[in-house]
Parts: structure tokens; sequence; C-alpha cells
């Protein structure tokens, strides 16, 4: 099917017409790609089981809210002892009250700075905005 240029000659062409192997190879690879199974990558992770038990209404203070931490790093909402769930709980709650109550912190001096950063951890995942430390002005002339 090539054109010859330059005269009579009655030489064979030498080319190989390339087009129908072409042809062949993207319908191979096509075939190829259809018959490879999909890898799915998966990461087994233990995700937390949704508490159907909502908090007291007395435990959530439209105004104002203290969590405090004691000495041996126990989480206080209100003066009543939680856990961090728990916290998170009420955190997320108070989040969604309009308006949004105040979040007073008070770690005491004796609890473990650990404790008190991931209290605070906490709060952020939260996006607690109307947040402060209440007793730290004794450590004013410190």
């Amino acid at each position: 099917m090539g054109a010859s240029v330059g005269g009579g000659d009655d030489e064979p062409m030498m080319d190989i017409n390339t087009t129908p192997l072409i042809d062949v190879m993207l319908v191979l690879l096509i075939m190829f790609i259809i018959t490879i199974p999909i890898q799915t990558h998966a990461v087994k992770i233990d995700l937390p089981v949704a508490d159907d038990n909502p908090p007291p209404e007395n435990m959530i203070d439209p105004v104002k809210n203290e969590v405090y931490i004691s000495p041996t790093n126990q989480i206080l909402w209100n003066g009543e002892p939680i856990d961090i769930r728990t916290l998170r709980q009420y955190l997320d709650i108070t989040v969604a009250m309009q308006p949004v109550p105040e979040l007073h912190m008070f770690p005491d001096p004796q609890s473990n700075y650990n404790m008190v950063d991931e209290v605070l951890a906490v709060t952020r995942r939260a996006q607690v905005t109307n947040m402060g430390f209440i007793g730290n002005d004794q450590y004013a002339n410190w």
C-alpha cells in the first residue's frame, strides 16, 4: 500500500506495516487492564461506638461550665467526676448551644501536665472558642 518514489524498480518494499501490530497490542493492553483485580488498601481502625445515653440536662450549665483537673488527674465537670470521653460529649453539646456557654478551665497546680494537655487537646478538637483559665491570678507574683 505504500507509494514508491523513484521509478519503476521492481524491488519488493522492505518496510513493515506496523498499524495492525499496534492495534493488536492496544487490544491486549485493554484486556490486561480489565482482567487485573482492583486492589484496595484498607487500614483497620477501631472506631469509637456512639453513646446513646445523652448526658443529664442538669450537668450542662447554659451560662458557664467549669472543668477542674484535680491533683490526682481526675477531671471534674461542674464538680462531678467524668472521664475524657464524657468531657468530649459535653463539649460537643455546649458548642452546639446558642449562645455558647463559657468554659472555665481550672487545672490544679499539682495535676499532671499530660492530663492538662489531653484536656486542652479535647477542647480544641471540639472547637471550643469561648474558654478561659481561672485561678491563675494567684501566680501573678510568683
